[in-house]
């Protein structure tokens, strides 16, 4: 009977504080867990400078970042189920807290990219766990406010983390980077011990266990850590070792797909699965985790895109660039609320379908920026796109959890927060590839209009020369530098236009979301 009226998400089966009072505790931890993947990108230089190593050694400390948090994050649902979920978001706050002072305080490369493994491995499971708590901790009908919480941490901290990052490090050191979250760390330790309970499911699973320890699928968990971690180095160090051209890449592709390909077939047949895949049955939950994924590739992609557009090619400081993301970010904050709002009266696939298509059109309008485009027609052409954001994060969440058992809610959010970080990689990956792949492309093509024998070419080297007092060799080098610059812009052009029409592709697909308004539609233990 417990269990009953945990499912149907009746007041005694959650905590007795007011879940206005958990949602933010909750969501700081996440936002300061997300913003850490972001921030510290821009202080690479800054870092490699200091510890006296080259910017390809310097990679490694974003890639041994991402690779253990890939592998936690899946596995923190049944961490969860195993130690408690209070227990575990607390070790994974103190354990994030400390991690990050030592790599504040790391003396060569070496220990820094040790203790980011292991800022990794404690902060793999902050995102997961805080949107589980937010899950229970309201009633279905009231999720979609839950998730505007949550939504506000997880989008906003990467738009923000570049703009933050660059001005810390420019006016204080790289160290104060990773050093920020200690003081944030020590204030929501006491703030989770004081407010955050287990639900009644999660007490009843452990006493009908008694004192038995859960099995370990040692199997499993082997195949995930290859196959994750695999694909997160390919992905990281792709383009830079120039993909399948590289033994290395190319190895690390196959254990990818061997290791996945094996872990699934595993885990499918396991009866007591570190992942419980058998959620993919779930029709909404199957398409939402392909939504989300599509969302943290567009959302991480276009916002690493953005900014070295507006400063390679137009001359924005970091703080400036950062300034034509924020005013997207602000959006997203004001916006997510009313979001949470209307799942609750509006069917959640017509506002993920006018999301996408949204936010399709605003990546659109980019494709028609130039290199005399001024800052407001950037800016706002960022604010369309991302304020669409917030009509996609909250739906989409709320479509994977609906007609789910509460007790699989550790399980679901664990996977959901992986869909949308594997997404990110695969996003910020395709479009750094995309991006010197189509630049390559329209440098060759200009260049073949480039010749002595062209009359335009002629008249405009003569032009340069009047304009400039230029001899016709400097001639010839600024004319060469304006070919480089345009094939660059248009190479920038095209991976915006390829994340619109990927945007615009999910529109008619919105429809497989069964019908419903979340907490209206199918009984919340359905399967």
């Amino acid at each position: 009977m417990a269990v009953d009226s945990v499912r149907a998400g009746t007041p005694g089966a959650r905590n007795n504080v007011s879940p206005w009072v958990i949602a933010p505790v909750v969501a700081i931890a996440a936002f300061m867990e997300v913003l850490d993947i972001s921030i510290a990108n821009v202080a690479l230089l800054h870092i490699a400078g200091g510890l006296s190593a080259t910017q390809d050694e310097a990679t490694w400390v974003l890639t041994s970042y991402t690779v253990t948090n890939a592998v936690v994050l899946p596995i923190s649902g049944w961490l969860s189920n195993v130690l408690g979920r209070k227990r575990f978001f607390m070790i994974c706050i103190a354990g994030f807290t400390v991690t990050s002072l030592a790599c504040g305080l790391a003396p060569t490369l070496g220990t820094l990219i040790l203790f980011r493994c292991l800022q990794g491995i404690t902060g793999g499971g902050l995102q997961p766990v805080s949107q589980a708590i937010l899950s229970d901790a309201f009633p279905p009908a009231k999720r979609g406010m839950a998730f505007a919480m949550y939504g506000i941490a997880v989008v906003f901290a990467p738009a923000i983390g570049p703009t933050l990052g660059g001005w810390i490090t420019d006016h204080f050191s790289w160290r104060w980077v990773f050093l920020i979250n200690l003081p944030v760390g020590l204030i929501l330790i006491p703030l989770v011990q004081a407010l955050i309970r287990d639900p009644d499911y999660m007490k009843e699973a452990r006493h009908k266990r008694g004192g038995k320890r859960p099995r370990v699928d040692l199997i499993g968990f082997s195949l995930l850590v290859v196959g994750l971690g695999a694909l997160q180095i390919m992905l990281d160090r792709g383009q830079q070792d120039d993909w399948w051209h590289s033994g290395f890449i190319l190895a690390m592709t196959c254990l990818a797909a061997v290791g996945l390909i094996a872990f699934l077939i595993w885990e499918w047949y396991d009866k007591d699965p570190i992942v419980d895949v058998h959620l993919f049955r779930n029709r909404n939950f199957a398409v939402a985790n392909l939504f989300m994924m599509i969302l943290g590739f567009v959302l991480l992609a276009s916002t690493a895109v953005l900014p070295l557009y507006v400063q390679e090619l137009m001359g924005y400081t970091a703080t400036q660039a950062g300034l034509v993301l924020t005013p997207g970010g602000i959006a997203i904050i004001c916006l997510m609320p009313l979001v949470g709002r209307l799942v609750g009266k509006v069917q959640t696939r017509y506002l993920i379908g006018f999301g996408f298509l949204v936010s399709g059109i605003g990546l659109y309008t980019m494709t028609g920026f130039s290199l005399e485009a001024d800052y407001n027609t950037i800016m706002l052409a960022r604010v369309l796109q991302a304020s669409a954001l917030g009509f996609l994060f909250i739906p989409i969440s709320t479509a994977a959890y609906d007609g789910l058992p509460m007790e699989k809610s550790n399980d679901a959010s664990a996977i959901i927060n992986l869909a949308r970080n594997l997404g990110g990689s695969i996003g910020i990956s395709l479009a750094t590839t995309l991006l010197a792949r189509r630049s390559q492309f329209h440098q060759s093509r200009l260049a073949e209009e480039i010749t002595p024998y062209n009359p335009a070419y002629q008249d405009q080297i003569h032009q340069i020369g009047q304009a400039t007092g230029a001899g016709d060799l400097a001639s010839h080098g600024m004319l060469y530098q304006d070919l480089l610059n345009q094939a660059s812009m248009l190479g920038y052009l095209d991976v915006f236009k390829f994340m619109a029409i990927l945007f615009l592709c999910m529109v008619p697909l919105v429809f497989i979301i069964r019908r419903g308004v979340a907490g209206q539609g199918a009984p919340a233990g359905a399967h």
